[in-house]
């Protein structure tokens, strides 16, 4: 009797931790499939945005993108993050600081600053965000 219980409590114990385990591994793929859409809203607004600061400006319709984009900023910063992406995401993390910035910048005392808009800063800092997107695909594969 004493022999099944032990054997019982072995295999729930090791069933409890493959569990532990299926759950981690759901979490990472689950970012990783966050942070892909991430970087494609990004990159759509850097390529939407960057015809924009070529031709005639529409203030109202990039101001709605700007506030868009940093609703989308705010909300990827506040996602559940595993352990596996921890570091990654802190990086990315600096980086939105740094993006969220640059928009507040181009909203200079409620007026939009095309000018700072076409000096494509803000360009540079969505490809160094994006850039991660390799090391994001990574953690879905291990």
């Amino acid at each position: 009797m004493k022999k099944t219980i032990r054997v019982f409590l072995v295999t729930t114990i090791i069933f409890l931790s493959g569990c532990a385990l299926f759950e981690e591994t759901q979490n990472t793929i689950n970012y990783a499939n966050e942070a892909t859409e991430y970087f494609n809203k990004l990159s759509t607004f850097a390529d939407e945005t960057a015809s924009l600061a070529n031709g005639e400006v529409n203030t109202e319709a990039l101001e709605e993108k700007l506030t868009s984009l940093e609703q989308t900023i705010t909300e990827f910063n506040h996602i559940e993050v595993p352990e596996l992406a921890e570091g990654i995401h802190q990086d990315i993390l600096t980086n939105n600081e740094i993006l969220l910035e640059k928009i507040n910048n181009l909203q200079e005392d409620g007026q939009l600053a095309i000018e700072e808009l076409q000096n494509a800063e803000i360009f540079q800092t969505i490809d160094s965000i994006t850039s991660f997107m390799d090391q994001i695909e990574q953690l879905g594969l291990e």
